[in-house]
């Protein structure tokens, strides 16, 4: 509302906002008429959502989507939903157009690549799209991409590293601490048979305390990522995420995507816009094949960890995958499985292969990249992992406590 428009009484924008809902159909029933800025606003949202979800206009109805095809359509638009939305509402609308209007082929026009609001999921759209891409658009489509990871890596980089330096220092536990080093709650309970009732104290013969991770390599992780399109923003996070865990001297990295077939992009990891551009979402999934690359890579089944991220539609030989899993982790390897690494939460999957994997002791959930610094401390330490209790709901028998 702007200053010099007359205040509106409660059921008077009561009625405003069902008018914009319902999209002033002759049975809206709301006897709301529009004006100014409400107009507009009703204008960018009719062009978007004025038809029925697969397109086609729902019979009664006369409101219909009206974007067209050129780009300077487009463009006015976004700009339009740019004046009325917050940034929020606006990724969720161009998300909304890309899906419902078929819009994905202006993305390979540098003017709309400028013109949008970039987001994790239109860079999903963009990695898609990358084979068809024209020479023209690549490098503005770089450009967002980057602008894309520098974001993300400015959010979860630093509490990332001192998550995982700290579950480094914790996991090299040696007998002779400093002061300042000593586990006192692992030392009290291992020199409780030294207790002297008289002087009520435990004196200890031997100190548990924590090591400092030293610059040779502790741990190894390999990111094991299924790149079918379902999983575009998991292979989003979980590049940036790669490349965070490359910088770090105390852990080395490996990065695997894979579909039918595995490709091994560790060389890339010090650029995750590299990385992602090196993949490719779409196509089949052999889960069972990037495990067998994967395993042959481990030196150190110990001191290794593996995350899948997948969402366990496997189209390679299943049984042979599970007996994979089961053997890494007889050998040692801390197993991770997450059906997403993404803020979108748990994806279509197949339940009955994270069932199997539950019952391996490798439970099966979603994760939010907040939560991912935590769970890779988790499985350097080899604690049980913070499974989201969301996961019950989500995962059955695939979120069964370690």
């Amino acid at each position: 509302m702007t200053e010099t428009e007359t205040p509106r009484s409660p059921e008077e924008e009561r009625l405003r906002r069902w008018r914009l809902v319902l999209g002033g159909e002759a049975a809206d029933g709301t006897g709301c008429r529009l004006s100014g800025q409400d107009a507009a606003m009703d204008g960018a949202l009719t062009a978007l959502y004025g038809a029925g979800r697969d397109g086609h206009r729902t019979p009664g109805r006369s409101r219909t989507a009206g974007l067209g095809g050129s780009a300077p359509s487009v463009a006015r638009w976004l700009g339009d939903i740019r004046t009325y939305f917050p940034s929020s509402v606006v990724q969720i609308m161009q998300r909304d157009a890309i899906d419902r209007l078929g819009l994905s082929a202006l993305l390979l026009e540098p003017e709309m690549l400028e013109a949008v609001d970039a987001d994790v999921h239109l860079v999903g759209t963009l990695l898609s799209l990358n084979k068809a891409m024209p020479e023209t658009t690549k490098e503005t489509a770089r450009a967002v991409v980057r602008k894309v990871v520098d974001d993300l890596e400015k959010r979860l980089a630093t509490r990332t590293r001192a998550t995982l330096t700290g579950a480094l220092d914790r996991s090299a536990r040696i007998s002779r601490p400093r002061h300042h080093d000593i586990d006192w709650n692992r030392t009290i309970a291992a020199n409780l048979k030294h207790y002297l009732p008289e002087y009520r104290t435990v004196v200890p013969e031997r100190l548990i305390g924590y090591g400092r991770a030293a610059q040779s390599v502790k741990k190894e992780v390999i990111l094991c990522i299924d790149q079918s399109g379902s999983m575009a923003a998991s292979v989003v996070y979980a590049s940036v995420f790669g490349a965070v865990l490359a910088s770090m001297r105390a852990i080395r990295t490996r990065l695997v995507v894979f579909d039918t077939a595995v490709v091994d992009l560790t060389d890339q990891l010090d650029d995750p816009v590299d990385v992602l551009f090196g993949t490719q979402l779409g196509g089949g999934t052999d889960i069972n094949r990037a495990l067998a690359y994967c395993q042959s890579q481990i030196t150190r089944p110990a001191e290794t960890v593996v995350v899948l991220i997948s969402d366990l539609y496997e189209g390679g030989i299943r049984d042979e995958m599970l007996k994979r899993v089961a053997a890494m982790k007889a050998a040692g390897v801390q197993f991770v499985t997450l059906l997403a690494l993404s803020d979108e939460g748990a994806p279509a999957y197949d339940r009955e292969h994270a069932a199997a994997l539950a019952a391996l002791g490798a439970p099966a959930f979603a994760c939010t990249p907040d939560l991912f610094p935590d769970v890779m401390a988790a499985a350097i330490e080899k604690r049980p992992l913070p499974i989201p209790d969301a996961a019950a709901e989500t995962g059955g028998a695939a979120a069964n406590r370690i």
